[in-house]
């Protein structure tokens, strides 16, 4: 057997995770495929939509109102901004930052609060 350096063993420990995990997958699917039933019953009612135990009503497209997408943008802007600040408030107070840490996170967090200005300006955070 031929002895292999530190960087070609690591692409072996690679390519060994990747053959593990097809197999998982195909044994898996495999096993799904001699476990099921060999004619799946097919009858109206498992057919149907189902939501929360209610009968669905109307038709299967429904319009949603753009205020809602803006809201779901809202959050993930200010969910980001809390995912940068979060470190930053952490580590504020260590020796090494400066003026300039505290000028680049003011300019952050304003260009974030002008997009929440101008979307308040725009009437989109009024909920009627």
């Amino acid at each position: 057997m031929c002895q292999m350096n530190g960087y070609l063993s690591s692409y072996a420990t690679l390519g060994l995770l990747l053959v593990l995990g097809a197999g998982v997958f195909v044994a898996a699917f495999t096993g799904n495929r001699l476990l099921r039933p060999a004619r799946p019953v097919a009858s109206a009612g498992k057919r149907t939509s189902y939501e929360c135990g209610l009968d669905p009503v109307g038709a299967d497209w429904a319009q949603a109102h753009i205020r809602y997408y803006l809201y779901a943008y809202l959050y993930v802007l200010f969910a980001v901004e809390s995912v940068f600040l979060f470190p930053w408030a952490v580590v504020y107070n260590l020796p090494g930052f400066g003026t300039s840490t505290v000028v680049e996170m003011a300019i952050f967090v304003g260009v974030l609060a002008l997009g929440l200005l101008y979307a308040y300006r725009r009437r989109v955070l009024h909920w009627s």
